[in-house]
């Protein structure tokens, strides 16, 4: 049977809060197998030695989270910092981590902490699921060298944060804490794990052809038009509102989004950056010729669509449920302001007692309804394991 036991702490001292929330989550466990840890970008590598410290040579991976973290016992912030961990125990499981900083070439370092984390298993078999972290760009490349190796395995995850989109971000992986650079924990089980992962907006009829891209992030042309002009009138608003950072705030109610071949995934493309030149920054790749389509949101749809994704995990599990691990964007949180109570409280209740963590992330990661893997931005990736 998988338990799971969530621990955090806000002490100021980060040696202190990493092994308060080990010793916290670690409680009751016999068996276990993965540490999952996030911490306030605020804090250093201290954290994560504190939290090694009492995890010892279980497997730990995990990130900096942008302003929070989320668990059963309500939202955990502070000024000084804070850390959080959700700790997996089955003694049918088992988990292997690998990560490392870039490289010369992401997808080939993708493939290298692949071959790694087989390795670290001590099994000749794929993983059954996997979960990715990675610095905020770069993370499709990460994922195709990941997939060199192993191939179509469902995966969950997202990107390392921190509070102001600053460079402040950090990766985990056992003792490792690096900037830039990626890492895994590959799941073995005869559970079932299953991932809804969504951005829970709705189609516009605003939608055009993307005509040009620069350095596969920055979105040049909509229909051979400049595309912060283009979705400027489509949102009817004056491009001067919309340069720099402002287009970031601007969009997380009615950003962009790309489809699957076969309409399965509408990934969300979150427009970061409005150039001088009418050209936007986007948070994922783009492709020439794919259609992009304009989405829209509320802030009650943002908060109502927490708890509106773990009831359709709820569907998709079918069985008892031991763990509820929770990727939300860091951008919705900021769309949703003051309210994020609110959240809490949904998923709460929705969870029904079961252990959760949630974390704010600044790229999501996932699948649905087995369509390839795919990277976005502004989306949950929210995943239940089976108890």
């Amino acid at each position: 049977m998988l338990k799971s036991k969530v621990g955090y702490s806000t002490n100021s001292d980060a040696y202190q809060s990493g092994s308060e929330t080990a010793s916290k989550a670690m409680e009751g466990l016999t068996s276990p197998k993965i540490g999952m840890f996030y911490a306030s970008c605020v804090y250093g590598e201290e954290a994560v030695q504190g939290a090694k410290s009492i995890l010892g040579d279980i497997p730990m991976i995990g990130c900096t989270s942008s302003g929070a973290i989320i668990v059963p016992d309500g939202i955990i912030q502070s000024e000084t910092g804070f850390s959080g961990m959700m700790v997996m125990d089955d003694e049918d499981m088992t988990v292997s981590v690998a990560g490392s900083e870039r490289g010369e070439d992401p997808r080939e370092t993708g493939r290298r902490i692949a071959l790694e984390a087989i390795k670290n298993s001590g099994l000749r078999i794929r993983p059954s699921y996997f979960y990715m972290v990675a610095s905020p760009k770069e993370e499709e490349f990460y994922l195709k060298g990941i997939e060199d190796v192993i191939g179509r395995v469902p995966l969950f995850g997202g990107s390392a944060a921190d509070d102001a989109v600053a460079g402040k971000w950090r990766i985990f992986c056992n003792d490792k804490v690096f900037q830039d650079g990626c890492a895994v924990a590959f799941f073995y089980t005869n559970k079932e794990i299953v991932t809804e992962y969504t951005g829970a907006y709705r189609e516009t009829e605003d939608m055009g052809i993307i005509t040009k891209v620069d350095d596969n992030r920055t979105l040049v042309e909509i229909d051979h038009t400049p595309s912060l002009q283009k979705y400027a009138t489509w949102r009817g608003l004056d491009v001067s509102n919309l340069r720099g950072m402002d287009l970031l705030s601007a969009t997380i109610l009615s950003p962009l989004a790309v489809k699957d071949p076969l309409g399965d995934v509408v990934a969300i493309r979150h427009p970061m950056i409005g150039n001088d030149d009418d050209t936007m920054n986007i948070g994922n790749n783009l492709e020439v010729g794919t259609a992009v389509i304009r989405m829209e949101t509320t802030v009650e749809e943002l908060i109502c669509s927490t708890s509106n994704a773990i009831e359709r995990l709820k569907e998709k599990l079918e069985e008892p449920t031991g763990a509820y691990f929770l990727v939300h964007c860091g951008g919705r949180k900021l769309g949703i302001g003051n309210r994020i109570e609110e959240v809490y409280e949904k998923i709460k209740e929705a969870t029904m007692g079961t252990p959760f963590l949630v974390i704010f992330t600044f790229g999501e990661y996932g699948y649905q309804n087995h369509s390839a893997n795919t990277c976005g931005g502004l989306m949950l990736s929210f995943t239940a394991f089976e108890q």
